[in-house]
């Protein structure tokens, strides 16, 4: 039985891995595809996934483009991971030709995701791997549509420390507003943070097995990470990159492949040194109602098998 999904990304190198896990994972069915501003400007992240999907032959799942920035902030980006246009390494397809074009949805994000909900034929999960604006939109326009999410999971956030600054991660950070719209609508929750990502390191033989499919999509892929592992090592000092995105995937994929727990969690929106930081009460300190599911383990070779058999069962 698959789950049906509506990915939310800001395209970014990860961003491309989730989106090929999420259209070649037999467990789940992919109906839509939303951009929002983030790891660069919202005409570069439209752009990247209709990239991604092209180059895998993902032809039939409509892409819309969704918020600029953030609900109350200035968009802040991540040329300095991944490049000016959000991919760099490889030269870049046109998505609007040869033979698997891939054109932008004339509806915005908010429109393609309700359309979607509504024409569903059960409650559709969304995965988010972005700052959550475009969610926190819908939720805020269309609250009557919020009995058709059937959950959402989030990329984002941490127990520990951040990337963006020394609490915050950044897709929290960017736009910490929208998290926390999203955390108090009541939705099935689950945040999926640096904790367990930074355990997806794309190290040398994850390198090799993804280059071995020997697939259109590998080959790109390759490239990708190519360029990626380059500038983490040189911003952080992790010469094995770590792909955040698909592990947010792999909750609905391949659930046994991470752990999570019911806890309480928040995100700071004032403080000089703290705003986007993520409060995760995992021990029950504060003695508040657990509001929402968040990973704190990762199975790293069933993770990494997951993503392997997904990209080769694309083009």
């Amino acid at each position: 039985m698959t789950v049906p999904v509506i990915v939310d990304c800001d395209p970014g190198h990860d961003d491309v891995f989730a989106l090929w896990f999420a259209a070649g994972h037999p467990s789940l069915e992919l109906l839509a595809v939303t951009t929002v501003g983030g790891n660069v400007p919202l005409e570069h992240t439209s752009r990247n996934a209709r990239v991604a999907l092209s180059v895998a032959g993902v032809v039939d799942v409509p892409v819309a483009a969704g918020a600029r920035g953030p609900l109350a902030r200035e968009l802040s980006t991540a040329e300095w991971i991944h490049g000016e246009n959000g991919l760099g390494g490889p030269e870049l397809p046109d998505p609007d030709a040869g033979p698997t074009p891939v054109p932008l949805d004339p509806r915005s994000a908010t429109e393609l995701i309700a359309d979607t909900l509504a024409e569903a034929s059960e409650p559709v999960a969304i995965i988010a791997t972005g700052p959550i604006t475009n969610v926190a939109v819908l939720l805020r326009d269309r609250p009557d549509l919020a009995p058709r999410i059937r959950e959402v999971v989030w990329m984002g956030g941490s127990t520990e420390r951040g990337n963006a600054t020394p609490y915050a991660e950044f897709n929290a950070w960017v736009d910490p507003e929208a998290l926390d719209l999203v955390l108090q609508s009541g939705i099935r929750f689950t945040m999926v943070g640096l904790n367990v990502t930074h355990r997806a390191l794309v190290t040398s033989r994850v390198r090799e097995r993804l280059a071995a499919i020997g697939t259109r999509t590998a080959g790109f892929g390759d490239e990708l990470l190519e360029f990626f592992c380059r500038t983490n090592d040189e911003v952080f000092g992790m010469p094995d990159g770590p792909l955040h995105d698909p592990v947010a995937v792999a909750v609905l994929a391949d659930p046994d492949a991470v752990e999570i727990v019911r806890t309480r969690l928040d995100v700071e929106l004032i403080g000089s040194e703290t705003v986007g930081a993520t409060s995760v009460d995992l021990d029950g300190m504060l003695a508040r109602e657990p509001n929402a599911f968040v990973a704190v383990g990762l199975d790293v070779e069933r993770f990494w098998a997951d993503v392997e058999a997904a990209v080769a069962r694309l083009a």
